[in-house]
């Protein structure tokens, strides 16, 4: 729900059109389509294994996605599939990818040339979401700050954010960006679970996200800012 729900602080009306890149349990695509306004999602993921045994044993974490009539699973790349699309189409793009490791599957779509391509196909209201790698004290430097970074030369806002994943036993870092910041609400203070309950089939099934989480998760360590500030790497395709 961190990927997806956030989006509804920043007061956008509605998501229709969505892009999910990676996901490949359906997790995200399971709280993509919470939202009642969502008419298509296009899940794009490499891996049809990982998909299949995720549909087939994890019915817990996606809880029927697979099987939504608004849901488009695609077995490609998530940049050949983004480039496919008209520009301007999506409301929202969200990557649940693996992090920009050294010749991963997908660290070129950390890089400054596919946020280009993410501003082009997202409509004039966009909003991008992005995991962004571990934000502890030791290794919010790995990754985390290097992709806000290169997310800011491209987007005109950027929002850096992090919460603790059980899972990962690990401080876990996000990006939020805004193709536009005219027509946005700004103010993370107003308390906005009210929107969640408009916007969402039923926001009561959210165990861990609402307006003071939010809240919460906006509000970074000293330490996450001061590398933050001082980050200077770029993320290029020819320097990943």
């Amino acid at each position: 729900d961190l990927l997806q729900n956030t989006c509804t602080f920043f007061n956008i009306s509605s998501y229709y059109f969505i892009l999910l890149g990676g996901g490949g349990e359906g997790a995200t695509a399971r709280e993509v389509l919470r939202h009642t306004s969502v008419t298509e999602c296009i899940m794009a993921d490499i891996d049809p294994v990982v998909c299949q045994a995720a549909k087939d044993h994890l019915q817990q974490w996606h809880q029927g996605a697979f099987e939504d009539s608004r849901m488009t699973l695609i077995i490609d790349d998530a940049k050949k599939i983004l480039e496919s699309y008209p520009d301007g189409y999506f409301d929202a793009v969200i990557l649940d990818l693996s992090d920009p490791l050294d010749y991963g599957p997908c660290y070129t779509l950390y890089a400054t040339e596919f946020y280009n391509l993410c501003i082009q196909k997202l409509s004039a209201n966009g909003v991008f979401v992005t995991q962004a790698g571990p934000a502890s004290v030791h290794a919010c430097t790995d990754c985390f700050t290097a992709i806000h970074t290169t997310l800011k030369q491209v987007f005109p806002y950027v929002s850096a954010y992090a919460t603790h994943i059980p899972s990962f036993t690990n401080l876990w870092g996000f990006h939020l960006a805004l193709t536009s910041t005219e027509t946005f609400e700004f103010d993370q203070k107003s308390d906005k679970d009210a929107l969640l309950v408009e916007r969402l089939k039923d926001s009561s099934l959210l165990r861990h996200y609402d307006s003071e989480t939010h809240q919460n998760m906006f509000k970074l360590p000293k330490y996450i800012r001061k590398h933050l500030a001082e980050e200077k790497r770029i993320i290029c395709e020819d320097t990943p």
